[in-house]
């Protein structure tokens, strides 16, 4: 299994996105064998299983999913909290993708985060 390089985002504060939506803090992706591993670092103020963050996507440029991690509880009192998700396969070609976030409350976030992919290391 070859390892290529990780890459963070972290994003500004300032965001378009609602008061209450997810915000993606960081992203990590690392090539593995025929896909890759996606880290996603989020903040939400989880208050119970009536508002929290359910959920994040990798999306394409067009808007194809290429892998959705479904988040089965509140994280309360675990912020920011990261999950991950394996084996998004991504179209050969392809060098930046885009994640966003979702609660439960307001749906999707804002604007989604770019991603750079650097296979190659």
């Amino acid at each position: 299994m070859k390892t290529a390089a990780l890459l963070f985002v972290l994003l500004p504060f300032g965001s378009l996105a609602q008061a209450d939506s997810p915000r993606i803090d960081a992203v990590e992706a690392v090539k593995s064998g025929m896909g890759w591993r996606f880290s996603v670092t989020i903040s939400h103020p989880d208050s119970g299983w009536d508002h929290y963050a359910d959920g994040w996507e990798v999306v394409d440029a067009d808007g194809n999913v290429l892998g959705y991690r479904e988040l089965m509880h509140p994280h309360k009192n675990e912020q920011p909290f990261t999950r991950s998700l394996n084996m998004v396969i991504v179209p050969d070609g392809v060098r930046e993708v885009y994640v966003r976030a979702r609660c439960s409350a307001e749906g999707w976030s804002g604007d989604p985060t770019p991603v750079t992919l650097s296979p190659g290391g």
